[in-house]
Parts: structure tokens; C-alpha cells; sequence
């Protein structure tokens, strides 16, 4: 059986990293291995990026929540409460975005929160 001479695909394999990182500063963009160490570190934090944006959204969900609730007369824990025991099963992106876009519909959901509490 003949070697088999991997040339061509940790060639193909060394192009796929450096042109991952292009944008890199200094010896890292033209630098096999200290490309491939910037490239993981790029991803690791990429993806503790993609978890932190889910937990900041959430926070302005609850502000918007919060700032709407308040124009109602009740307080956004009270709210939430309210929908629990009203079960009213909407999250809160889905709240937010109802309290933006329409008031009326938020003030229902408002009126049978407080009537549950």
C-alpha cells in the first residue's frame, strides 16, 4: 500500500485558519500556530459573547416591563405575579414587545394580572 502524503488537505487546513483570522493584529494573521491560537480564543469568546447578549436582552425586557407596568399603576414584580396566577404563559420579549407596540392589548393583559392578584 502506498503513503499517504497529507499535503494538500493541511495545506487546505492551514488557508481555512489564516483566512479565519484575517482582521488579527501583528504575527497572528500570517503565523500558523499563533493564528490557530487566536482563532480559539476568538471562539470561546464569541460564545460566552452569544450567552452574555441573552442575559443583557433580557434585562432591557424587564426595564421596557418595568416602565410599562409603572404607566398602569402596578409594579412589574406585582405584574408578573398577577400573570402567573392569571395564567397568562407569555414571556418577556413577547410582553415588551406588546407594551411597545400595543398599549391597549398590555392594558388588558395589565387589568387581568391585578384581578388575579
Amino acid at each position: 500500500m502506498p503513503r499517504v502524503r497529507k499535503g494538500h488537505a493541511v495545506h487546505k487546513a492551514h488557508k481555512r485558519v489564516l483566512k479565519a483570522v484575517k482582521g488579527c493584529y501583528g504575527p497572528r494573521h500570517k503565523h500558523y500556530r499563533l493564528a490557530k491560537e487566536a482563532l480559539t480564543r476568538a471562539q470561546v469568546n464569541a460564545r460566552v459573547g452569544r450567552k452574555q447578549r441573552k442575559r443583557l436582552m433580557r434585562g432591557i425586557w424587564v426595564v421596557r416591563l418595568n416602565a410599562a407596568c409603572r404607566e398602569n399603576g402596578i409594579r412589574y414584580s406585582q405584574f408578573i405575579n398577577g400573570c402567573k396566577k392569571a395564567g397568562i404563559a407569555v414571556n418577556r420579549k413577547i410582553l415588551s414587545q406588546i407594551a411597545i407596540e400595543d398599549p391597549a392589548t398590555f392594558q388588558s393583559l395589565v387589568a387581568a394580572a391585578k384581578a388575579a392578584l
